[in-house]
């Protein structure tokens, strides 16, 4: 397949409606393969409970029960990761793959599907992202302090979405003034915590019932370890497994982005060059899991299935020179990206502006790949 890019000038990039070509590049991408996201899903959360269980019942301490609880956090942390494709998945795509991921997924750890589907339009959405509406989204370039805190309440996970749904929901479904506080409030997984969410009609329904299903299917668990059919340790592993995936987490959305708005929208090449691509090799997987690792390519065309990014970026990288902003957003691994974001003085999204705008002035890419 042959590609011919010719751009004039940064301003022709800024403008999306003048940067068609990279549309066409991967124009033919955009359709999920059911296949992949059933086969995935199904394999993985296999793996991950199954690899859980083992975690349950190896001695204490063993060598077994430490590989078996790796395997757990490695497979739920990538099943759990799909919560990112549901947010951009049309449900006619995919029937019934939120409900099966709640079942299998959210309910278990305690991150139903809705505390993300249905906000994370925020964190893309041209007019919201990188500012104080967006809740994905806070300023830490230089923020040492914010920095550090974010990675160590991370491990506080479990604590926090078992008191959500464990202790709270009950009362909000009982009073519905307290339940709409925790709708705007303590219904959404956000790095700014000065987001209020609306929820529609719709989506306040959903979120009744999956509370519902939680309080039904954790209170079997309890009857269960009540009477001694569930041993106890299957909490204290409920709980490593959660906070380590939520560290893990937590260490991948730093190294996401620059994090250097100035808290003004930004255009869509904007939020590209405000993100972070990291290809890394096949261990990077690991913890960028589900095309997380092509986070500046996802934020320039977040329709992209995850299956489709890989292809998307070679193609992109092979067809465009040294010196475009798709070149310069990758980083080498993610602890060169966290190491950058550490170190970086506040940076105000203007200036991001400007040195892009100089790096691509008067670029002509005519490459055949």
């Amino acid at each position: 397949m042959s590609y011919s890019i010719k751009s004039e000038a940064a301003d022709d990039l800024e403008h999306e409606n003048e940067s068609a070509w990279s549309r066409r590049i991967v124009a033919d991408l955009y359709t999920p393969r059911p296949v992949i996201y059933w086969a995935d899903l199904l394999l993985t959360t296999s793996i991950g409970w199954g690899a859980f269980v083992l975690t349950v019942i190896a001695r204490p301490g063993s060598l077994a029960m430490w590989g078996w609880g790796a395997l757990a956090v490695i497979a739920l942390y990538r099943a759990s990761i799909f919560a990112h494709e549901l947010s951009h998945l049309r449900t006619a795509a995919l029937p019934g793959f939120t409900a099966v991921w709640d079942l299998l997924v959210g309910i278990p750890l305690l991150v139903p599907a809705f505390v993300y589907v249905g906000m994370h339009k925020d964190h893309h959405t041209i007019s919201t992202y990188g500012t104080n509406r967006d809740p994905e989204y806070f300023p830490f370039a230089g923020a040492k302090a914010r920095i550090a805190c974010f990675a160590v309440t991370s491990f506080l996970l479990p604590v926090m979405v078992s008191l959500r749904f464990i202790i709270l929901s009950p009362v909000g479904l009982c009073w519905p003034r307290f339940h709409r506080g925790l709708e705007r409030h303590a219904s959404s997984l956000t790095i700014n915590h000065a987001y209020v969410r609306e929820m529609s009609a719709r989506e306040h329904v959903r979120t009744v019932l999956t509370e519902i299903a939680i309080l039904v299917a954790w209170a079997l668990v309890f009857v269960l370890a009540a009477r001694g059919v569930l041993p106890l340790r299957v909490f204290g592993v409920w709980y490593a497994v959660l906070a380590t995936t939520g560290f893990v987490n937590t260490l991948r959305t730093l190294g996401a982005h620059r994090y250097e708005s100035d808290g003004h929208p930004m255009t869509r090449l904007e939020q590209l060059a405000d993100s972070i691509d990291t290809p890394g090799a096949f261990w990077t997987e690991l913890w960028a899991p589900v095309g997380l690792r092509y986070h500046a390519l996802h934020h320039y065309f977040p329709g992209l299935p995850y299956h489709s990014l890989g292809t998307a970026y070679a193609r992109l990288t092979a067809a465009l020179g040294p010196e475009t902003v798709y070149r310069r957003v990758s980083s080498s691994s993610l602890g060169a990206s966290l190491v950058t974001l550490w170190g970086r003085a506040p940076h105000a999204a203007s200036n991001v502006r400007e040195e892009h705008a100089k790096e691509n002035d008067a670029v002509r890419v005519n490459r055949v790949a």
